[in-house]
């Protein structure tokens, strides 16, 4: 019987950036405050939970993984590419696609959010494109970071949901909704165990999910931000943190 009371623990995945001259983890407040008022219990991942001997210490103890957005980008030859990318963050990398390995294999929930997207599509055998600038028949889906951060996060472009996924399942009525978008890179290709969930209407993929697991979802835009003033990002959130407490239960039945 799942708990509705209960406030599932999920991990979510840091960022290495340097600070003051040393290279430190952080985690921006908006991914934690997201989980906070979904009813959840964030635990901040550092990078060395990569090594096996920890990561199986510790995955064992999640009943979610959040994914957070990132001003990173995911070193090319994850996905078959050469070269570098000049804001890479190689040890996060490595540990979200341990991460996801795990979590498909337990069933653990996963919400990936931008980068997370990302990581998610590379995970399952996928392909990203580098530079969504690069090609005319996109939209402009990077941020003026000239701008407020209010206007920066504020929706910029409509998505259009999929019917029979997961998110046509969490939502009641509206099949289009809009979106931020502060992103320079994005889903090319997918691998058999995503399906397209959302797409904008220049075609791209915005939201995917894998079949036959009960919440790995990952979307293109930040539903972090501000997320109890948007509707989807609410049904969303609230979605994932109650797969994450029917895991808790699944797992106590062992």
């Amino acid at each position: 019987m799942v708990d509705i009371f209960y406030r599932p623990i999920v991990g979510v995945v840091m960022c290495s950036n340097p600070v003051k001259g040393q290279q430190s983890h952080t985690l921006q407040n908006k991914y934690l405050n997201a989980v906070l008022e979904a009813g959840g219990v964030p635990i901040a991942l550092p990078h060395a939970l990569a090594q096996p001997d920890l990561l199986a210490s510790v995955v064992p103890l999640l009943d979610g993984i959040v994914l957070p957005g990132s001003p990173s980008n995911m070193q090319p030859h994850h996905y078959g590419e050469n070269g570098d990318e000049p804001d890479a963050d190689p040890g996060r990398d490595l540990l979200s696609i341990a991460l996801i390995t795990q979590a498909l294999e337990r069933r653990i929930p996963i919400f990936a959010i931008c980068r997370g997207l990302q990581e998610l599509v590379v995970a399952t055998g996928g392909t990203l494109y580098r530079r969504l600038c690069d090609y005319p028949q996109f939209l402009e889906h990077r941020e003026d970071p000239d701008l407020p951060l209010d206007q920066q996060y504020a929706p910029s472009h409509e998505i259009k949901i999929q019917p029979a996924g997961l998110i046509s399942q969490l939502i009641p009525e509206s099949k289009t909704f809009w979106v931020n978008s502060l992103h320079g890179q994005g889903a090319k290709t997918l691998g058999p165990r995503l399906r397209v969930e959302a797409c904008s209407q220049d075609g791209l993929v915005e939201a995917v999910s894998v079949h036959d697991h009960p919440y790995a979802l990952g979307v293109q835009w930040h539903p972090e931000w501000k997320s109890s003033e948007y509707a989807l990002s609410r049904i969303l959130l609230e979605g994932f943190i109650t797969a994450c407490q029917q895991h808790h239960a699944e797992k106590q039945q062992l």
